[in-house]
């Protein structure tokens, strides 16, 4: 499956809400492993990014391959492929604040975050899917593809 499934209304719809995602990467001995993370959308990409020194980054470092879940109850979106790395700091944080634009709204918190943000050496992480898969909400139907 290819990313034009990103174009498809009602999974953009699914993740343009402001939820949480489940981050799956691979250990060093071969161990999954998971962390709760923060995202955006943009175009036919999932942004996602992490301070430097958590596990999850360095796995991603070692194999780009990466599982990201959406989920809500029974419904869910799965979107798997490879990351492209951003370590340039200009960049890392311009992403971090789009992304943290959407989970906070109030002005006076939003800007002390990315504050906060900016005070970290950051690592961006985009994802164009080579494979999406879907299940429950209306108009969000099961599918396959390949990675």
């Amino acid at each position: 499956m290819s990313a034009e499934r990103l174009n498809d209304p009602a999974i953009r719809a699914f993740l343009e809400r402001p939820r949480f995602a489940t981050l799956s990467t691979v250990n060093a001995d071969g161990a999954p492993f998971s962390a709760v993370v923060w995202y955006a959308l943009e175009g036919d990409r999932i942004l996602f990014n992490s301070s430097n020194g958590r596990r999850w980054p360095a796995n991603l470092r070692r194999d780009p391959r990466v599982a990201l879940m959406v989920e809500e109850g029974y419904n869910y979106v799965q979107l798997v492929g490879r990351v492209h790395i951003i370590d340039d700091q200009e960049a890392a944080h311009a992403q971090m604040a789009k992304i943290t634009a959407r989970y906070i709204t109030k002005p006076e918190l939003l800007e002390a975050r990315i504050a906060e943000f900016r005070a970290q050496e950051r690592i961006g992480f985009e994802l164009t899917p080579s494979a999406i898969f879907t299940h429950g909400e209306p108009g969000v139907k099961r599918t396959v593809g390949a990675s």
